[in-house]
């Protein structure tokens, strides 16, 4: 069975590659993949030998919530853990503004061992209101020899607490009785819990914006249904096959149907539908009785009367929502290498934090006491592997979601990676790059002109034309005779072309040109273009072909205009060098930022270091800078 199941609680890369590790880890799952941005599990599982209830439990285990009761939506889960944690970052600056307001009562005042007392009391109640949840998780990961983002924040507030709660009860006779300065670090403890929950909080919001094209086709789907008889409404989840509905004018069909009856104020006896949202064509169409409407799309004029053909799951636009979440769902191989390098990443960090601590130590003795305890904490808030697990799902589920949004369905991302390679496509002529004359009669076709039969589809030369600036060689393969087949890529401007081919022709052609080195797409639309469409390494399928052609396709056509196959290629090339500039600036972050953190540049005769309440700043900037990067495709 293949199930996809919200998850909450994940706040990282590592976080994610967790999850999804205990649940390949389970017996009965054969695959796992989890989405950090899209905050799901996607699994394929034998019900006979694992149940959801089993999962869940598991990923209960480590510390995060995996939602399987219908009545519980994904949306409502995160609308609840947003409101909460905005309510926790509010109370942590509360607490951080008076912790820092006190330390600096002993300037003012003499009595500095009360100010350090009160900031112990102040910061406590910060890391037990507000932190709690970083040590809760962090507790978990580890008893299960793992561990993410929330080990670090556990382990560098700990660690400065408790220094500070030593140097405030111990400190004058530990340390000033050797005459060497000592201070408290209540302040950095309570910025740290601050910031990490506000970069989460701002993280949350952006995710949302990722999610921004599903939720827009989500919303294309009616809640009501009008019965025919007597003009009720209902809601949608009572509607059956079969049953006869009616749709007004302005309204939205609610099903997959067949017209029964079309009223129009016109003259002629049809309605005018339009169907932009799923096709993209802007000009409404024509439906008579006998013809199919599907759901989500709206009658301009008239009325219609239509016999529900499919319902809910089962309509064109419950498909294309579920191919969309499908392909935001999967990974790019890319993604994979990072959900491996985070698996490893924070038990490196901890041990470049423990290195850090013994060589400041090691070097300087106790008088650096302090230093080198600050050295380790910022080294643990700094390294948290936000921006790294970000980068790749964020550019993915834009660039996909845009994709959708331009009537370009991918059904997953390794689709959309491939495409930016492209650069030799090979189309098919009839019902792809043009399409038959409805009023003629093919038993007489022979004797008409090439142009009275087969028209070129609109922008059709166009696109071909956008396709060879951009660098990406068409050739086209016709059933039809050597005249007629040259015609047509004449007045398409394709050079190379093909007459009189059989299906196995075609796939013939897309493993010459891959074994000449090259990336091939296919484009078809019919039962004859599976071989080719199988074959090619980038498939893609017109919306209005045959369900074969688009249960192979990786990339679905949903409108004629055949413009969007030079855009669905540039736009994964700019999604791919999004998710590099991401990456790259991911990876740069923490390559320069360690070692400032670490105080390498005490090594220089250069006294500057970040300390760990900057730390945390800089470590929410830089999440926050990968999923702005990425909202720039929208």
């Amino acid at each position: 069975m293949h199930q996809i199941f919200p998850v909450s609680g994940m706040a990282c890369s590592a976080c994610s590659a967790n999850v999804e590790r205990r649940l390949n880890a389970l017996n009965g799952i054969s695959y796992a993949a989890v989405n950090l941005v899209g905050r799901t599990a996607t699994v394929d599982y034998d019900p006979a030998v694992i149940t959801p209830e089993e999962m869940k439990t598991a990923v209960s285990d480590i510390g995060y919530d995996m939602v399987i009761e219908a009545d519980r939506s994904a949306e409502q889960i995160e609308a609840q853990a947003y409101r909460r944690l905005k309510r926790l970052m509010i109370i942590a600056w509360t607490f951080a503004a008076v912790v820092m307001c006190t330390s600096m009562l002993p300037a003012f005042v003499s009595n500095a061992t009360m100010a350090n007392w009160m900031c112990l009391v102040f910061a406590l109640a910060c890391i037990v209101v507000c932190g709690r949840q970083f040590y809760v998780s962090a507790l978990r990961q580890l008893r299960h020899f793992s561990a993410n983002m929330d080990v670090l924040v556990a382990m560098s507030t700990f660690v400065a607490f408790c220094f500070s709660a030593f140097n405030t009860i111990w400190g004058e006779r530990v340390w000033g009785a050797r005459g060497m300065e000592w201070h408290t670090y209540f302040d950095a403890v309570t910025m740290i819990i601050a910031f990490v929950l506000t970069g989460r909080l701002l993280e949350e919001k952006a995710k949302d914006a990722t999610s921004a094209s599903i939720r827009l086709l989500m919303g294309l789907s009616p809640k009501t249904a009008r019965l025919a008889e007597g003009g009720v409404l209902v809601p949608i989840s009572t509607i059956e096959k079969g049953d006869l509905l009616e749709v007004r004018a302005g309204e939205k069909i609610p099903v997959d149907g067949k017209v029964v009856e079309a009223e129009s104020f016109m003259t002629e006896d049809a309605v005018y539908v339009d169907e932009s949202m799923i096709s993209g064509e802007p000009t409404p169409v024509a439906k008579r009785k006998g013809d199919r409407v599907l759901a989500g799309t709206i009658p301009s004029q008239g009325r219609l009367h239509l016999r529900a053909q499919e319902v809910g799951e089962g309509t064109t636009l419950a498909h294309i929502i579920r191919m969309v979440e499908e392909a935001q769902n999967s990974k790019a191989p890319v993604q994979r290498i990072v959900d491996k390098a985070a698996l490893v990443f924070v038990p490196v960090v901890i041990g470049i934090t423990l290195l850090t601590f013994l060589l400041w130590w090691g070097i300087g003795g106790q008088a650096v006491l302090p230093r080198a305890i600050l050295s380790a904490v910022s080294v643990l808030v700094i390294a948290c592997p936000c921006a790294m697990g970000l980068a790749t799902p964020t550019a993915l589920m834009v660039g996909i979601g845009k994709a959708a949004e331009r009537q370009v369905l991918v059904k997953d991302a390794a689709a959309l990676e491939l495409l930016r390679k492209v650069d030799a496509v090979v189309i098919d002529k009839t019902g792809t790059l043009t399409i038959p004359n409805q009023n003629v009669d093919f038993t007489k076709a022979d004797n008409l002109p090439l142009e009275a039969r087969e028209s070129l589809k609109p922008h059709a030369a166009e696109a071909m034309r956008q396709l060879q600036e951009a660098g990406v060689e068409v050739y086209m393969m016709s059933g039809d005779k050597e005249d007629a087949a040259r015609y047509w890529a004449e007045k398409a401007g394709v050079a190379h072309y093909s007459s009189q081919v059989l299906p196995q022709d075609k796939e013939k052609m897309v493993s010459e040109l891959q074994s000449q080195g090259k990336v091939v797409a296919m484009v078809g639309d019919g039962i004859n273009d599976t071989q080719a469409l199988a074959r090619a390494d980038v498939s893609i399928a017109m919306g209005r072909g045959t369900d074969v052609a688009m249960d192979v396709a990786q990339v679905t056509l949903m409108t004629d205009d055949l413009r969007s196959i030079p855009a669905a290629v540039s736009l994964s090339r700019r999604t791919v060098s999004m998710i590099r500039q991401n990456l790259f600036w991911a990876f740069i972050y923490n390559i320069v930022c360690i070692p400032l953190a670490a105080g390498a540049l005490c090594a220089f005769g250069i006294d500057l270091q970040i300390t760990p309440m900057w730390a945390a700043a800089l470590m929410a900037l830089s999440s926050l800078s990968v999923v702005a990067n990425s909202l720039r495709l929208r």
